[in-house]
């Protein structure tokens, strides 16, 4: 019994001592990039082990960010997308390799390429040939201070439709769908009110009914009208080395970006995700359906010509990151970068996110936190 004691004495006492390791060079880090505040978990064999907060929420009235603060998370929204895309599946709503003209009040078609289909597998694996037009989509898809975007289905009409307001042939690859992979939010926007469209729902209302709900996810939504404000965080943005506050906003293609959660409720979603679609004892999608959302959907014989496997391969709006090494999705948008990343085996998951924006020379300090905390799960996994 003595020798016990003192075994689990001496893990306890080295757990804390990684921890206050861990919380000194993320705050030496984050204070070196200018990063007002941090949320992080860490996810272990499907199950929270540790969650973190740094810094501030709101510097200027000196509110802490912990994991409970709320924050839009850019493009890891697109993984909720994907799954109300295999919701809608498994409903017999849609199916991934219908053409999605057959689902839309108006047609989608590739001037490049006319007689070629466009999928809902091309959407989610961003190889549709649709594009982000530059910078149109950036100025133009963005609302500050309550102002109201664009409906969801007018702006693609407009965007994809000849003789709409948006329209250009420059919104199209000169690409086949399926031979090139090319980062689409449009794409996911469109894949988002397909959902609306056949379910008959908004994104939000069946994203509750099959998401947050199931997951109490009770703080969590698809715009500010879905969440308290008062538990949402300030974003910053960094510029010249002056801290800049950027007002709160909402996307028009809000499928691609618009999800506001937290770092404890995007948890229990990222380990139902890594666990076949089930949380605790609750399956929130068929486990066919949630292994065909994890699934690598390329390979040797049918990739895009400009996808090397090592190095990437998709899912249902997810794709392996560094380097081939992780699966999961990131996000990034106006004082907001966010990463919710896996190791290949699914067991040792790490979530952050930072509501501070920084200049592109200085991305790899976002990457360089995520690194050391993602070091410190692998430590963590192999203690226990």
């Amino acid at each position: 019994m003595i020798t016990i004691f003192y075994c689990q004495n001496f893990y306890t006492q080295t757990i804390s001592n990684k921890a206050k390791s861990i919380d000194s060079l993320v705050e030496k880090k984050m204070g070196d990039a200018g990063i007002v505040g941090i949320g992080a978990a860490i996810i272990i064999d499907k199950k929270v082990v540790w969650t973190h907060g740094y810094g501030y929420a709101d510097k200027e009235n000196k509110i802490p960010f912990t994991p409970s603060t709320i924050m839009n998370i850019a493009s890891i929204s697109k993984t909720f997308t994907g799954f109300c895309v295999m919701k809608a599946v498994e409903e017999g709503k849609v199916a991934l390799d219908e053409d999605i003209n057959n689902y839309l009040p108006f047609t989608v078609i590739n001037p490049n390429f006319p007689d070629e289909k466009i999928t809902l597998r091309h959407l989610a694996t961003h190889t549709s040939a649709l594009a982000d037009r530059y910078p149109f989509y950036t100025d133009s898809t963005y609302f500050y201070n309550g102002q109201k975007p664009e409906p969801l289905g007018d702006f693609f009409k407009n965007y994809f439709v000849k003789g709409g307001k948006h329209y250009s042939k420059d919104n199209f690859l000169n690409a086949k769908p399926g031979t090139n992979r090319d980062y689409s939010n449009i794409g996911a926007g469109l894949a988002g009110y397909i959902v609306e469209l056949r379910t008959g729902k908004k994104l939000s209302e069946y994203s509750k009914q099959n998401i947050f709900n199931p997951l109490k996810m009770a703080k969590s939504g698809w715009s500010l009208n879905d969440i308290d404000v008062k538990n949402h965080s300030k974003l910053y943005q960094k510029e010249h080395n002056i801290i800049k506050s950027v007002p709160l906003y909402q996307g028009t293609t809000y499928p691609d970006g618009g999800v506001r959660t937290s770092v404890n409720e995007l948890s229990k979603f990222f380990i139902a995700l890594l666990n076949n679609g089930r949380y605790n004892n609750k399956r929130l999608l068929k486990k066919e359906l949630a292994a065909e959302m994890i699934r690598f959907q390329f390979t040797a014989s049918k990739k895009p010509d400009n996808v090397k496997l090592d190095k990437l391969n998709s899912g249902i709006f997810w794709a392996t990151k560094m380097g081939g090494t992780r699966i999961g999705h990131n996000g990034s948008d106006p004082g907001v970068r966010t990463f919710m990343l896996s190791n290949l085996d699914k067991k040792t998951a790490v979530i952050v996110f930072f509501n501070t924006s920084l200049n592109e020379a200085d991305e790899d300090k976002f990457f360089d936190i995520y690194e050391k905390l993602h070091k410190y799960a692998s430590e963590m996994k192999i203690k226990k």
